[in-house]
């Protein structure tokens, strides 16, 4: 397979990594009462970020590891819309069901606390 996929995994790993950093440093340099210096936080999580991801790309065993994850996905069978409908009406029906049999046995264990305990 293509190793784009992999190039681009990495990419939205470190743009996501920047977007946590971001929060991250907002919120701790908040947290003393200060305004917080949004260049200064924005540069070094960007900075940061695009550390990480090249030494990620760099790193073969884990590039390679990454590889093997998205050829593998290339493989996967995706579910169609027919059958995904199908799917979650399963589970809504379940969900259904399990919540009456739950409301029928606590229903039925409040009635017997109430007359063995005598309230």
């Amino acid at each position: 397979m293509d190793r784009k996929w992999t190039y681009v995994m990495f990419a939205l790993g470190g743009v996501v990594l920047a977007y946590l950093l971001i929060q991250a440093g907002e919120w701790a340099w908040g947290f003393y009462g200060s305004r917080p210096n949004k260049l200064l936080i924005d540069g070094v999580a960007v900075a940061v970020s695009i550390a990480a991801a090249v030494v990620a790309v760099r790193n073969e065993r884990l590039f390679t590891l990454a590889t093997e994850v998205t050829t593998e996905l290339g493989k996967v069978t995706w579910p169609t819309r027919k059958e995904t409908f199908a799917a979650t009406i399963v589970v809504i029906v379940t969900v259904i069901v399990s919540s009456i049999i739950l409301g029928v046995f606590d229903a039925v264990w409040a009635w017997l606390t109430r007359i063995v305990l005598g309230g």
